[in-house]
């Protein structure tokens, strides 16, 4: 008999996650003829479908069912195995595994940069994601820390805050409000907004502010980027709402304005995640004492360029 490869359990077991044979070549950056092919490989080493179609939807076999829980066990055993490789390597090689929301891409990259100098052996998987991926991925145990605005309210979590954040109304630099001060949030009831995709953790505190308000929201546009909200608020199509730090590169241009709201700019805070319980390595332990110490440091420290730039170029404009 054949032996299955721990590379087509590592793609079976992505399957048999979305039960989608798209899904699971999206997340592991793979073609999907690839990952049909290898699944047809593993289906004829075990000698049992592993998978079957009904209408349009994947469904799990009883012999995919148990292949499943093995590798589960399987993929375990290896993760507590790396952990412990590890720890005796003295954080000389290892991987951390990281999942953020979108918008941390913005100060990830300078939280990174430092740390990775520090230890080059080190490999580093981010994954960027909205926040209801984000605690999809979580709730599978996927990765080591995450770093979310807005922790779930439903999962047993450890969170920690670590970096301030505020978000600001948004529109172009010629709007009619832009020179406004103290605008009451009924004048922005009118305006064409411009709306992150659902399950984006933005969309979600805009959706609650307005609704506390009693103040509708007209929706022109629903957009999964935040560049892309910027380049369509440039281009005239209406107005957002949006972190500050989604402004790190806008002191060149200045071409957007940050509306005087009432109730704005909303305050909140990056937050540290992880399930309570789990067993962290000494890699993402050393991470930790890191983000809490300078890492944090670097990151206000950018913000607080960031703003004050952004302010000298709104008071010369």
């Amino acid at each position: 008999m054949e032996n299955m490869t721990l590379h087509q359990l590592q793609l079976f077991r992505a399957v048999a996650k979305h039960l989608s044979y798209t899904r699971a070549a999206e997340e592991l950056f793979l073609a999907q003829p690839t990952v049909s092919i290898q699944i047809k490989q593993l289906t004829k080493v075990v000698g049992l479908p592993l998978f079957e179609q009904i209408g349009k939807r994947l469904y799990l076999t009883s012999a995919g069912r148990e292949l499943s829980e093995t590798c589960e066990s399987i993929f375990e055993r290896l993760s507590h195995f790396q952990i412990s490789i590890a720890d005796l390597q003295g954080l000389k090689k290892g991987r951390l595994k990281l999942a953020m929301g979108t918008t941390a891409k913005y100060f990830a990259p300078r939280l990174l940069g430092p740390f990775c100098q520090r230890y080059p052996q080190i490999e580093v998987s981010l994954k960027l994601s909205n926040r209801e991926r984000v605690i999809e991925r979580m709730t599978q145990n996927a990765d080591d820390i995450y770093i979310l605005a807005h922790p779930p309210e439903n999962l047993e979590v450890e969170a920690r805050p670590f970096l301030k954040d505020a978000l600001v109304v948004l529109a172009p630099r010629d709007h009619p409000l832009a020179l406004k001060r103290n605008i009451p949030v009924a004048c922005l009831a009118h305006e064409p907004f411009l709306i992150r995709e659902v399950g984006s953790g933005t969309r979600m505190i805009v959706q609650r502010f307005f609704e506390d308000h009693n103040v509708p929201l007209t929706v022109k546009m629903e957009i999964g980027s935040n560049e892309a909200i910027k380049q369509a608020i440039i281009g005239g199509l209406g107005i957002s709402v949006l972190s500050q730090h989604c402004l790190a590169l806008e002191g060149a241009t200045g071409q957007l304005a940050i509306l005087d709201v009432q109730g704005f700019p909303l305050e909140r805070h990056w937050h540290v995640v992880y399930p309570q319980g789990k067993s962290l390595s000494v890699l993402a332990r050393t991470f930790l004492d890191y983000l809490f110490t300078e890492g944090q440091y670097i990151a206000e420290r950018a913000s607080s360029q960031m703003l004050s730039n952004l302010a000298r170029v709104h008071s010369t404009a």
